[in-house]
């Protein structure tokens, strides 16, 4: 309980909402450190977007008591809204729920972290040394951040208000004031790592509401905004990426391809980059004013070399149904999975309907059958505050859009979508189980007709 104020209290609440906070969370997920039974119907490991979705669906299955969600973390986070706290339209407190207010009430919460996970006896075994027995494990962990992989960026983030990063609660309130504290004339870099990330669109989105910030100043003459980006190509999607090209275009934007960030010197205002696929190797290095730091993501510790997961660490799944390709009674969802789709929220919504078809042929002995996932996901562009490019697609990269407009065009309407009702949908429905993404929407716009 130290922990959850300790937490609350960086976060900037008040005394009478910390006072809410820890009442909701005691009433709410039951919440054991030591668990008071070692055998479940579901074990669910990881509590966000995914774990909380599927925490709901199994309950309302299973029952009180017979679900156990595996989570070390007191506060639960929806990450689509750091962009909006970094560029300071939203803050950090509307962006956070106590873990045991986003977890259903009838979930069994270990806190605790996973240690290993041996398939073959249908057991987890977590960080303090429980031993959690399953009929059916679902994995829903995410991907980690390895910001230690880029020499000095830790202690950057640490140390230099200049350097900042929107893909961690730890960082995300310097992004805002790093923006304040700018000077004209100055240069901003943005960085992309190489992928898997999650959400590939944020590291420019940022910069684009930086630029607009710059812009309603009066900052934006005679600074430079930089977008150094590990890949070859702006974004996956042509259309997008179209559409992307002439924003940069229009707002003098310097868009480096192939830039991989390898370290950071704060004490010089420094960032060096190597040249991706360069024959002889060659970095080159280059000063900055604010330097906003996306990480190289890879899947966590725990799942790396375990017999569940692939050579890169991601649990093994089938991509259309999300079942393990050797354990039947193991699914992801989510980051963490296989499944070779961009790694959003919206992901994660059309997987767990896909995922509740696919377990429900379990329970019945059967294979799964009716919808496949086809790797529908969305990454809301924010251009600038006010204007987004709504990007959803498919597995192929193909254009999988809801609206019957051209969602690659910069729209208020979008704005308003991201800002004000994706909230709403996220806490209100799609972590209690029950939003599978527009799939529904989308063939209601086009008479059924479609995808």
């Amino acid at each position: 309980m130290a922990q959850l104020v300790k937490k609350i209290g960086e976060l900037g609440l008040h005394n009478r909402q910390v006072t809410h906070l820890i009442a909701t969370r005691a009433a709410a997920a039951s919440y054991s450190t030591q668990s008071e039974k070692s055998s479940y119907k579901c074990v669910i490991l990881g509590g966000g977007s995914g774990g909380c979705a599927m925490a709901a669906k199994m309950t309302r299955k299973f029952g009180k008591g017979n679900v156990a969600v595996v989570e070390p973390h007191d506060i639960h986070y929806y990450q689509a809204m750091f962009t909006l706290v970094g560029s300071g339209h939203k803050s950090l407190t509307q962006a956070a729920r106590p873990m045991g207010k986003s977890l259903p009430r009838d979930a069994k919460w270990i806190k605790d972290s996973v240690a290993s996970v041996e398939p073959d006896s249908n057991t987890v075994v977590t960080s303090s040394g429980l031993k959690l027995e399953y009929d059916m494990l679902i994995v829903a962990v995410g991907v980690q951040l390895n910001f230690d992989k880029i020499s000095g960026s830790l202690e950057a983030l640490e140390s230099d208000p200049r350097v900042c990063s929107n893909f961690s609660a730890n960082y995300v309130n310097k992004t805002h004031k790093a923006f304040q504290a700018f000077p004209k004339g100055g240069t901003a870099i943005f960085t992309m790592p190489p992928l898997p990330i999650k959400c590939p669109g944020a590291p420019q989105k940022i910069m684009y509401l930086f630029d607009d910030y710059l812009r309603k100043n009066g900052l934006r003459e005679g600074s430079r905004v930089l977008y150094n980006t590990n890949l070859p190509v702006i974004f996956g999607v042509k259309k997008y990426a179209d559409a992307l090209l002439e924003v940069v275009k229009q707002r003098d934007i310097t868009v480096n391809f192939q830039h991989n960030l390898i370290g950071v010197d704060h004490t010089k205002g420094e960032a060096t980059f190597a040249k991706v696929g360069a024959d002889p190797v060659e970095n080159v290095t280059m000063n900055y004013d604010l330097l906003h730091i996306s990480p190289s993501m890879s899947a966590p510790e725990f799942l790396k070399g375990s017999p569940i997961a692939n050579e890169a660490g991601f649990v093994d799944v089938s991509k259309e149904h999300l079942q393990h390709t050797k354990y039947d009674n193991i699914f992801a969802i989510g980051d963490c999975s296989s499944a070779p789709t961009s790694k959003t929220a919206a992901a994660v919504a059309a997987e767990s309907g896909i995922l509740s078809g696919t377990i429900e042929a379990f329970l019945k002995g059967q294979k799964p059958s009716g919808l496949q996932y086809d790797g529908y996901t969305s990454c809301p562009l924010t251009t600038k505050g006010g204007k987004i490019i709504l990007a959803e697609f498919d597995y192929n990269g193909q254009p999988l859009e809801t609206f019957p407009v051209n969602q690659g065009k910069e729209r208020l309407s979008m704005w308003y979508l991201k800002k004000d009702a994706m909230p709403i949908i996220y806490w209100q429905m799609l972590i209690k189980g029950r939003w599978h993404g527009p799939r529904v929407f989308r063939k209601l716009f086009r008479f059924g007709m479609g995808k």
